[in-house]
């Protein structure tokens, strides 16, 4: 998952132990975002923070991450994965750059170095990330296309403050937890559902999906870069299932990338099954151990199931269709009155 925080202005030296602990309070509040290492970033304007849960190059993936070029340095907190990583650095090789890992950070920041504000056409994946630019003494901010990974920030008297959740916001001074009455009105109106960059909070937003931000000494301004379109379908019946199975095989297979060993989460719906068809046939295709799964089951969940025109069978029926056809290690969470306890599959009445 990971997590990042920051704040910039141009009217105070930030480089004080008073902001040093105002930035390890806001990277507190998001420790179980990243349980695995912390990093810190400090200048004159601008600090950032990230707290990390490693999936990929665990030595060369450390964050902030700062790459120096020339006569100037950027400086990058990432929570995501790109799933287009490898064809970004053969083209970044192509135009002179080096590596030193294999992590997708990197490759992010460099790609940023190249293309500047268009990077984020350049990108596949799930993202949300902050670059400051020392020589352009800039914060630039960019968040997915669908909004997968958070970001929200305010903007108060003396600059911007940003971070993965809500809650570190309030840990820097003059941010207070004020209820919106527009928002909180949405909320109780339409559920979940809200105006999108608007938050529960007075003058805290999200950034929305789809765009990025820009802060400097000339102020703040948000843009966006993709908007996504209906188009007409022509295609046959064989050639939409062809391009079904490309879509999903490739959109599946570059979200394994991994240091860290794979596992699905196998409900015994369609979605879930899709997913670990595709997981394990990657796994046996690349040498790897045979892929984990894990389920959720309730005791006597087979004996007080009753079959429907939707649903002939339960759960539990189509996910040993799924272990046994692909011979997967499975493992199975019975719950029973609120307690938990883990178990190979078949053991549904264990207690």
């Amino acid at each position: 998952m990971c997590g990042i925080v920051g704040f910039a202005n141009f009217k105070q030296n930030l480089e004080s132990d008073s902001y040093k602990n105002v930035l390890s309070n806001m990277m507190y509040e998001i420790k179980k975002r990243g349980p695995d290492e912390d990093g810190f970033f400090y200048s004159n304007n601008c600090m950032l923070g990230h707290k990390r849960l490693i999936v990929v190059d665990p030595a060369g993936g450390k964050q902030p991450m700062t790459y120096r070029n020339s006569n100037n340095s950027f400086t990058i907190v990432y929570n995501g994965q790109l799933y287009n990583t490898k064809e970004l650095r053969e083209e970044l090789t192509k135009h002179g750059f080096e590596f030193s890992s294999h992590s997708d950070t990197e490759v992010l920041l460099k790609s940023y170095v190249h293309w500047g504000y268009d990077v984020v056409n350049k990108l596949n994946g799930i993202f949300a990330f902050a670059i400051w630019d020392n020589s352009k003494q800039e914060l630039f901010m960019a968040r997915d296309h669908f909004g997968v990974k958070p970001l929200y920030f305010s903007i108060i008297d003396d600059g911007i403050v940003f971070a993965s959740e809500v809650k570190s916001l309030f840990k820097y001074p003059s941010i207070e937890p004020v209820i919106n009455d527009v928002s909180i009105c949405e909320l109780f109106g339409i559920g979940p559902a809200h105006t999108s960059g608007n938050g529960i909070f007075k003058d805290i937003f999200e950034l929305k999906p789809a765009h990025f931000a820009i802060y400097n000494k000339d102020g703040f301004n948000v843009k966006r870069y993709w908007k996504l379109e209906s188009k007409p379908h022509f295609d046959s019946l064989g050639t939409t299932c062809e391009k079904v199975n490309f879509l999903l095989e490739d959109s599946i297979k570059r979200q394994l990338v991994s240091d860290v060993p794979l596992c699905t989460f196998l409900s015994g719906g369609l979605d879930s099954s899709i997913i670990t068809l595709y997981a394990a046939n990657y796994c046996k295709e690349n040498g790897l151990p045979p892929l984990n799964t894990f389920s959720v089951d309730y005791v006597d969940n087979d004996k007080n199931f009753k079959k429907t025109d939707f649903q002939p069978n339960s759960d539990n029926y189509y996910i040993d269709l799924m272990v046994k056809k692909l011979r997967l290690q499975s493992y199975c969470y019975c719950i029973r009155y609120s307690r938990t306890c883990q178990c190979f599959r078949g053991c549904y009445d264990c207690s």
